[in-house]
């Protein structure tokens, strides 16, 4: 039987608009940015500002979802504070009296990791990726001082805590009407990155693996050859209906195929030209990127992003 896009969701994926980053909070009552919305039946997401962490986003700048399966909630990411994943699960109960039975951290980031300890404390187990989860042992504490610095009396209670399960490859959960696999497919964005993926409902909760509403940021630990790769011959073949991506609304395949593998192997296009030219990387940050210059945080990124595939490329 072929699914029909909900109305929310076909909205989402035919606007052309940015999602949010002129605005500073969309839902004054709750830490959270936005009030969740169910995407499809049982799977629900609060879609994070496009923009930076600040003090009014509470940080949140991702997208949070939520799986009412019938037999239990399973969340995925912890938020970016302990208020952050209360207000979240204030949002769930007013959804369901199902109780949440488990969390998933789509990376080690800061966004998916730090409202781990509410989450513990409600008894929830929190699982990761084994090398997610290396990241938050190693800078856990980095990452909530950064957070602490923007959020000030926001990140009242939060403590760096440890997912409590990891995995290398998958984890799979058969729960109510849901089977839901997380997978690590492969070097992506950052270390640990994971994909959520229900393949009854054609969804795959993508997390940092795709962007379409915002520049996606390369790291100095992100390595775009390899993204690219495991974008190639592991996120296209899931052939999802319908994707909540890590940050901006939920949409399709085709519109986060443009705006990440598509500028991903155009970035790359414009940094070789220049390299072949024998430009250096002081003109690098300055390759042409003007086709995605609609992009929210385009100003905060392109530039660095540019530079640090230079840098990659340079030893390829």
């Amino acid at each position: 039987m072929r699914w029909m896009i909900p109305f929310a969701l076909s909205v989402a994926v035919a606007a052309t608009a940015h999602a949010s980053e002129d605005i500073a909070d969309k839902y004054p009552t709750s830490l959270l940015y936005d009030k969740p919305y169910e995407v499809i039946p049982g799977v629900f997401s609060a879609i994070g500002a496009t923009a930076p962490p600040t003090y009014e986003n509470a940080g949140h700048n991702n997208n949070l979802s939520f799986i009412v399966t019938g037999e239990g909630v399973v969340v995925v990411n912890g938020g970016a504070s302990y208020g952050l994943a209360k207000a979240l699960h204030t949002e769930i109960e007013a959804v369901t009296d199902q109780p949440v039975k488990l969390v998933f951290n789509e990376n080690g980031q800061g966004h998916a990791v730090l409202g781990n300890n509410y989450w513990a404390e409600q008894g929830v187990p929190i699982v990761a990726h084994v090398d997610a989860a290396a990241e938050v042992e190693a800078h856990g504490g980095t990452i909530l001082e950064t957070m602490q610095r923007y959020n000030k009396d926001r990140a009242e209670g939060t403590e760096v805590q440890l997912p409590t399960e990891t995995f290398e490859d998958e984890y799979i959960v058969e729960m109510g009407d849901f089977r839901i696999e997380a997978r690590y497919l492969g070097p992506a964005h950052s270390p640990g990155d994971i994909v959520i993926w229900l393949p009854k409902q054609g969804l795959v909760i993508s997390g940092d693996m795709a962007f379409h509403e915002r520049m996606l940021p390369i790291f100095a630990d992100t390595y775009t050859a390899d993204w690219l790769e495991t974008w190639d011959t592991e996120f296209e073949p899931l052939k999802a209906t319908y994707v909540i991506p890590g940050h901006g609304h939920p949409t399709n395949m085709d519109q986060v195929r443009r705006y990440t593998k598509d500028y991903l192997v155009y970035l790359r296009e414009k940094i070789g030209e220049h390299l072949d030219a024998g430009g250096g990387l002081a003109d690098a940050y300055y390759v042409d990127q003007t086709p995605y210059k609609t992009l929210d945080t385009f100003e905060e990124l392109a530039t660095k992003n540019a530079g640090r595939v230079f840098e990659q490329m340079e030893f390829e």
